[in-house]
């Protein structure tokens, strides 16, 4: 297959536990943390994120050695905030993203994914709060992002990446252009999620080519748009529409990656290209062969 795309080694690819999937620390669905580093590994991968913390082994150096001997490295850690709430969580947010953020630097990676708080709970669909946000929470927001991002540079030497995410309050073109244009540049980059993107009405080659200076970092995925028109108009939560596999193998899905990374290449920055095809649950044998193959089709698309 000939791709159209340039190789840019500015653009490193990678997987995480998502894509095994893996997203609590601990739960008896799950493949062992042993099992998802010997077939990441395998399948062609040398960059993984940390997941959820506690999943990996959380002492540094024996998670190191772990990842050495089978030659990966780490990209990123991955934290969850409430921050619209404002000061009053604070504390309880730095208290999560502290021994995540160690662990990150020990590891050598440069960024921290931030992934904003669900407004309906993804396993039982309840309904924690208001889908919409009021002017002073979209204000507490994007300041404590912004004091996020400054402590967890000034402390740990890391960037943070916000990841716009479905049922959160950063989803749509819409919210995602205010949360950018509301934050400081220095502060506050963003983690351009293609499949959550979709999910959520945008356009990432757009975003790409609107906000590029704003792209710190990317996740790679694609949505079923038939199982998506479904999930969209029975309103449908996040956790059981991944039940039903609104997240797909590429290259079957949307968006077309290949123009994603084509529009990446094109910033001509030090990018990750993380997979995340979000599976829980799955059975164990399923994700080694999706992996496989989707790393030859990011090859045949340059990456």
């Amino acid at each position: 297959m000939t791709s159209s795309v340039p190789t840019s080694n500015r653009i490193r690819v990678g997987s995480a536990p998502d894509s095994w999937g893996v997203w609590f620390p601990d739960d008896p669905q799950q493949v062992p943390w042993q099992r998802f580093l010997d077939e990441v590994a395998e399948a062609g991968y040398e960059w993984i994120e940390l997941g959820p913390y506690g999943y990996l082994p959380s002492d540094p150096e024996r998670l190191r050695d772990e990842t050495a001997r089978r030659g990966l490295k780490v990209s990123a850690g991955t934290v969850f905030t409430g921050l619209h709430h404002g000061p009053a969580v604070w504390e309880k947010t730095w208290a999560h993203v502290a021994d995540i953020a160690a662990l990150t630097r020990e590891m050598g990676a440069e960024h921290l994914v931030v992934i904003p708080s669900f407004w309906r709970d993804d396993k039982t669909g309840e309904v924690l709060e208001d889908s919409t946000l009021t002017p002073q929470q979209w204000r507490d927001l994007t300041a404590q992002t912004e004091r996020l991002g400054r402590e967890v540079r000034d402390r740990y030497g890391l960037s943070i990446v916000v990841h716009p995410h479905a049922d959160t309050h950063i989803d749509s073109e819409e919210n995602v252009s205010r949360f950018l244009d509301a934050t400081d540049p220095d502060l506050v980059s963003l983690c351009l999620d293609t499949g959550h993107y979709a999910y959520c009405g945008g356009d990432s080659v757009k975003l790409i080519e609107t906000y590029g200076e704003r792209i710190g970092y990317l996740h790679l995925k694609q949505v079923d748009p038939e199982i998506l028109a479904d999930v969209v108009a029975n309103e449908v939560p996040f956790g059981p529409a991944v039940g039903r596999g609104v997240m797909c193998e590429p290259p079957t899905g949307v968006p077309a990656l290949e123009p994603v990374l084509a529009a990446a290449a094109k910033l001509d920055v030090d990018l990750f290209a993380i997979v995340e095809q979000d599976m829980y649950p799955c059975p164990p044998d399923k994700p080694l062969p999706i992996a496989t193959r989707t790393r030859q089709f990011l090859r045949s698309c340059g990456a």
